[in-house]
């Protein structure tokens, strides 16, 4: 046994959510990322003496729709606090939180990892300002600071410690992803930071109750990377207390090119935010009325679709989980099968030759439906089903054509490309009896036992019909052929 298989990982994660409002958490000022550096700055967001903040209703309405999403438990008077400390891009001086009145508290999100459901608790989820950027790479000499972020609305997610390991921290971040995306308050990017990650990392015995000395990781802009993290927090703790040597308290960053964790900062003592209510912000109300209409206008979210699916649709879960992966998918996919209720042609349709397709040509979803609706799909669908056209001739011929030519229906592409099969038995019949009469001595080994020559008879009647005979039709009709003889 390792030394390490002693040991367990602790971990508890803070996310803050950047939301899709139009302006700013507490002023009007546009919110949107990718403008020239400090332009969508006032007074209000810099904080002018005589100033006065207003909070963004917008941003309420999403930490309800979070809230709600999560079986969280609302607050109904929310308070804002000033969160005083001195930082370059922080132009106020001060961060407008929420303290000791978050607008959740509680609830949970599940996830799956490989084969087994899992469930992280929440502490909370509040709403606050960003700060602004510092730039420490575009001036040789200089760090630059861009406040066009500063004020940009957040939501910050705090979990209990219930989280394990790396790969469960990646599942959990992936399945908060899903969600806000879902709920449309975020667009998910870690990239451009609208969705970014802290990492609370301590280790202990396993079988022991008390929290070892817990270290805070910053700075890591991918999913993958806070999985990188963990598990290189988890090596250097354990080779620490091995060595007996004591773990400091204390922030850390991550370096992704050598995938390690370096100090930032000591916490040996506690920060003095020195919290006190924001004076010039009266408490927001948030009504069982006002929960209710959110309530009601909430969309169908990724854990609802993956019950449908595979209760009344009768998928499989990994169908299930890939459809509701991305909700411009899982919408595709409930308009296809308003069309047909072939549900699993239709998801293998979707995660098949339409994902081969987005792929191939660099294009999202919504950009597929405009040029192909669900609709013609379902009508590719129903030609197979009905044995007009064969699933090859549908997925190499059709499919490429009616991508081409999307004006055109299924069936009259079909017919141009002469794909429809002959399910004419008569006809067929009359290909299977010269096919017989050709191979009199297979059908004698066939009769003798050689039940496997069946698909050599049939091969030779789709060679004689040109490929247009109903595979369907035509097994039947070769095998009762040769039963008969």
């Amino acid at each position: 046994m390792s030394v390490y298989d002693k040991y367990e990982v602790v971990i508890g994660l803070e996310c803050h959510i950047q939301l899709l409002t139009k302006t700013k958490m507490y002023s009007n000022d546009i919110a949107e990322y990718g403008a020239l550096p400090n332009t969508n700055v006032s007074v209000i967001s810099l904080g002018h003496p005589g100033t006065l903040p207003m909070v963004n209703k917008s941003a309420i309405e999403f930490a309800v729709k979070l809230g709600l999403a999560v079986n969280a438990e609302i607050r109904e008077v929310n308070q804002f606090a000033r969160k005083n400390y001195f930082y370059a891009d922080l132009p106020k001086g001060y961060q407008i939180t929420q303290d000791k009145t978050p607008i959740c508290n509680g609830g949970y999100i599940n996830y799956k990892l490989k084969d087994e459901y899992k469930r992280v608790n929440l502490t909370r989820i509040h709403m606050e300002e960003d700060a602004g950027k510092s730039m420490h790479d575009v001036d040789p000499f200089s760090t630059l600071i861009d406040l066009n972020r500063a004020g940009t609305p957040l939501l910050e997610i705090v979990t209990e410690p219930d989280l394990r390991s790396g790969e469960e921290a990646y599942a959990y971040l992936n399945e908060v992803r899903k969600l806000v995306r879902y709920l449309e308050i975020c667009d998910g990017n870690m990239e451009e930071g609208s969705l970014r990650c802290d990492a609370n990392i301590s280790v202990r015995i396993k079988g022991d109750t008390e929290f070892g000395k817990k270290v805070e990781v910053k700075n890591m802009n991918s999913f993958r990377n806070v999985q990188r993290a963990i598990d290189f927090e988890i090596i250097r703790q354990i080779d620490l207390i091995e060595k007996g040597e004591i773990i400091a308290v204390e922030t850390r960053s991550f370096d992704a090119v050598n995938g390690s964790t370096f100090s930032l900062r000591s916490k040996e003592n506690a920060n003095d935010y020195r919290y006190f209510p924001e004076p010039d912000i009266q408490p927001v109300f948030v009504t069982k009325s006002y929960i209710e209409t959110v309530k009601s206008k909430m969309p169908t979210l990724p854990s609802q679709l993956f019950e449908r699916y595979t209760k009344e649709f009768g998928l499989s879960e990994y169908d299930a989980f890939q459809l509701t992966e991305l909700k411009e998918k899982a919408l595709y996919y409930n308009e296809l099968v308003s069309y047909t209720k072939n549900y699993k042609s239709a998801a293998n349709w979707l995660m098949g030759n339409i994902s081969s397709s987005l792929n191939e040509r660099a294009i999202t979803i919504e950009q597929f439906k405009k040029e192909v609706g669900a609709k013609k799909i379902a009508e590719i669908i129903q030609l197979i089903d009905d044995g007009k056209v064969s699933n090859t001739a549908a997925s190499t011929k059709l499919f490429p054509e009616l991508i081409a030519s999307p004006n055109s229906s299924a069936e009259e592409i079909a017919k141009k490309l002469d794909l429809i099969q002959n399910s004419n038995s008569d006809e067929l019949q009359g290909f299977i009896d010269g096919v017989l009469e050709k191979f009199p001595e297979k059908v004698n080994e066939y009769k003798s036992g050689k039940i496997g020559l069946l698909g050599l008879f049939v091969g030779e009647v789709m060679k004689a019909s040109k490929g247009k005979a109903d595979p369907k039709l035509l097994n039947q009709l070769v095998k009762q052929t040769l039963d008969k003889k």
